[in-house]
């Protein structure tokens, strides 16, 4: 059964970090390219970060450059996205995806909340 489960999110003031994991089950996650995304009430789910299978290319949304860094460990199954410097506009469900030449897989999202 393929899982993909998101955590780490909470709230935090402007300014401050947190750290998001995705574990994933079920398939070979090193085959997979992974990704995070953010979604807010009313508008469409945009892409945040993404990494290829082995962390060759990783490629940012400019809102979060310098601020946001994806990662992976394929020997844990666990994607990581690190992210600082945190905005209120940074609010919203994040969740990951992962992608292969035929399937998509998402997790269930986390909250992030960024309020003083």
């Amino acid at each position: 059964q393929v899982q993909l489960v998101d955590s780490g999110g909470g709230l935090v003031q402007p300014g401050g970090s947190l750290r998001l994991s995705c574990t994933a089950s079920g398939f070979t996650f090193s085959s997979y390219a992974m990704s995070w995304h953010r979604q807010t009430p009313g508008k469409e789910r945009e892409l945040v970060a993404r990494i290829t299978n082995t962390a060759y290319y990783i490629s940012y949304a400019d809102s979060v450059k310098g601020r946001f860094t994806i990662s992976r460990d394929n020997a844990k199954n666990t994607l990581y996205l690190q992210m600082n410097s945190l905005k209120p506009e940074d609010t919203a469900v994040y969740y990951c995806r992962a992608d292969s030449f035929f399937q998509s897989y998402w997790g269930q999202g986390t909250q992030v909340t960024v309020s003083s």
